[in-house]
């Protein structure tokens, strides 16, 4: 395979552009490219194997065992119909995801618009709020955010980044979007109690509405666990807290559940485990296990009925949104995840991987915050020495940069990712949703062996 991959690697430096990828770094590290996958494990085109340690991209829930039973699933749609879209008219798959979606949401939301992926939910979400207010005769245009939140690149999800070096050089042309702070405790003063925490959140956000004057604002979009920034879970009473806020102020609640939805969290969707209790949910991702792309928008009762009562359009329409295909792999997926009790895997092993990680907090003085929940956490790295003193950018590619972690996490047989958005450095870890204590064992293993000369050089102190 050897030759193979040259071959891939001249023809990629030619033609493809890859996302969110400086296109010289193949100048400097050969390009990866993964050929195939089985279990939790993911191979190379030369055949070494590593430890999917973020499903991809927090997408695979299943794994990459199921490929046969998916594949027929695909087959069997492609010899009835390839393609119907679910403008008026539609097909029996979408149908019938539709109704296996209603059954697994959050009690109340009962109606699902279908979209390509994320980021298309989160814009259709927007459309949606801001008709669902028009048809109650007033005109909101606005939306809250939280800082550093992702919510997908495409101009209407941009609006709500709140990583602000993705979102200045274009913000003369997406949504209106305040963002107010994240639930994240890291750094807050030690003093404080959770319930001083959540306070001090819910009255920021309520602060934050009222000076933009709530009448202009149709909605606010988090995610019920915050991946950038931390994977951050909410303090007590705070999603309680947000859904009371928005219902004074007339405001819709849409939860992101993109990644934290099809048991990723423990539950079908993290809305649940949280008590988030949204008027709609954006997701995608998981839907299928990303064998195939698809997105929808989960909508409540409440705003389901304006556009019924109404007797109006919803206007919004995507080609490909609700593909045959894509609906009848996410309904096979679907089925394994239940079949395989996936939800309860998770819950049932998450004590164990959260204790591995803790053990990586006692032992490495580098490692400053662990957050998350289920099969989704955070290392959260320093961005300064014992004694206060900041990283330089020297500094910063010495403990942080691929050369210190990506690439010695892959030669040991893991694949990672490390987010350094908002300048916030964090060890992303999200297992496909089969893995267990051997798939730990292997990812702690690999982390302990590269954290290890790096906590040494840390506590060094600056050359």
């Amino acid at each position: 395979m050897a030759e193979a991959t040259e071959t891939w690697r001249r023809q990629a430096d030619d033609h493809l552009l890859r996302h969110m990828e400086d296109m010289t770094e193949t100048s400097r590290h050969p390009l990866d490219i993964y050929a195939r996958g089985e279990g939790c494990y993911i191979y190379d085109s030369e055949g070494k194997r590593y430890l999917d340690a973020i499903s991809a991209l927090f997408c695979v829930e299943i794994g990459y065992s199921y490929g046969d039973e998916i594949a027929e699933a695909a087959a069997a749609q492609l010899r009835d119909i390839g393609y119907h879209p679910v403008w008026g008219s539609t097909h029996p798959r979408a149908i019938e995801l539709a109704s296996v979606i209603a059954d697994l949401a959050p009690e109340g939301l009962n109606h699902v618009l279908f979209s390509s992926g994320g980021g298309e939910s989160v814009e259709a979400a927007l459309k949606l709020a801001v008709q669902y207010h028009q048809l109650r005769g007033e005109h909101r245009w606005k939306a809250v955010g939280r800082e550093t939140a992702w919510h997908g690149s495409g101009l209407g999800p941009l609006g709500f980044m709140g990583i602000p070096q993705f979102r200045t050089p274009f913000e003369h042309l997406i949504p209106r979007v305040m963002h107010v702070r994240n639930a994240k405790r890291y750094g807050r003063p030690a003093a404080e109690t959770e319930e001083e925490f959540t306070a001090f959140l819910l009255d920021d956000l309520e602060y934050r509405i009222r000076t933009e004057d709530p009448s202009t604002i149709a909605m606010m979009l988090i995610e019920p666990v915050q991946l950038h920034g931390g994977v951050i879970v909410p303090p007590k009473g705070y999603s309680e807290g947000v859904r009371a806020i928005c219902d004074k102020y007339g405001i819709l609640l849409v939860a992101d559940e993109t990644i934290t939805g099809w048991g990723r969290c423990g539950e079908w969707f993290a809305s649940t485990r949280y008590d988030m209790q949204p008027d709609m949910i954006t997701t995608a991702k998981g839907i299928t296990s990303a064998h195939a792309p698809l997105g929808a928008v989960i909508l409540s009762d409440r705003v389901f009925d304006t556009f019924n009562d109404a007797g109006v359009q919803i206007n919004h329409g995507v080609t490909f949104a609700g593909h045959p295909l894509s609906c009848a792999i996410a309904l096979k997926n679907i089925e394994i995840i239940k079949r395989l009790g996936l939800p309860q895997h998770v819950r049932a092993n998450e004590v164990d991987l959260r204790a591995r990680l803790d053990r990586l907090f006692d032992a490495f003085d580098i490692v400053k915050n662990i957050s998350g929940t289920g099969y989704y956490y955070g290392v959260e790295l320093a961005q300064a020495f014992e004694d206060g003193t900041p990283f330089t950018d020297a500094d910063t590619e010495r403990f942080l940069g691929t050369e210190a972690l990506a690439y010695p996490l892959l030669d040991a047989g893991v694949f990672m990712r490390l987010s350094m958005d908002n300048g916030d450095p964090v060890l992303c870890i999200a297992p496909p949703l089969v893995a267990g204590p051997d798939e730990f064992d292997v990812l702690f293993a690999a982390l302990e062996a590269v954290l290890t000369p790096i906590n040494a050089a840390f506590l060094a102190g600056p050359r």
